[in-house]
């Protein structure tokens, strides 16, 4: 009866798993090995505070998640100490949250590879994740080119509107109508 009551809790951890996965925008996988608590415990806050799922996972649990979620390529990836950093918002956070931590922690974390947006992605890929700015700083940046020409003409429309005497705020003068 035992056995029956541990394998129905396992099979709920592969089912959250696999839904948490499924709901992800990205999913990357880490070796924690030998970070202290401490360290942990600010890599946690920092997670939290960008609204990142963060905690230790089982191997072969993961494993089963992951091909129920339809993704077969990390067999290789879970073995040894594995947490899982998830997120439905910003796909670029949990990595970059993960190489700026391993960074001034002495490499501390290694990334094992993960998911991002769908695409299985290696630790090599996520690494240059981790070096990119948010997806909102890329779209501000796409946005700013964007806008440059227009704002460029702008300025030298204001700027002919001023050399001819006019000013730059003014509303057209209404013209006078004759009083009947």
């Amino acid at each position: 009866m035992a056995n029956a009551q541990i394998l129905e809790s396992k099979k709920a951890v592969v089912a959250g798993l696999t839904e948490k996965i499924q709901a992800s925008t990205a999913v990357v996988f880490v070796d924690y090995k030998g970070i202290s608590v401490a360290k942990d415990t600010e890599l946690r806050g920092k997670f939290r505070e960008a609204e990142v799922s963060y905690g230790v996972v089982k191997n072969t649990l993961t494993r089963f998640a992951t091909q129920n979620a339809g993704y077969d390529h990390f067999d290789e990836v879970l073995n040894g100490t594995t947490a899982m950093a998830s997120t439905t918002g910003d796909p670029i956070i949990p990595a970059k949250i993960i190489c700026d931590f391993a960074k001034k922690n002495k490499d501390l974390l290694t990334i094992k590879g993960g998911i991002v947006e769908g695409a299985v992605l290696s630790a090599d890929q996520l690494r240059q994740f981790g070096k990119l700015p948010s997806k909102n700083a890329l779209v501000a940046q796409v946005l700013g080119t964007f806008l440059a020409p227009i704002s460029s003409l702008a300025v030298v429309l204001n700027q002919i509107v001023e050399k001819n005497g006019g000013a730059a705020d003014a509303e057209p003068a209404a013209e006078a109508v004759p009083e009947a």
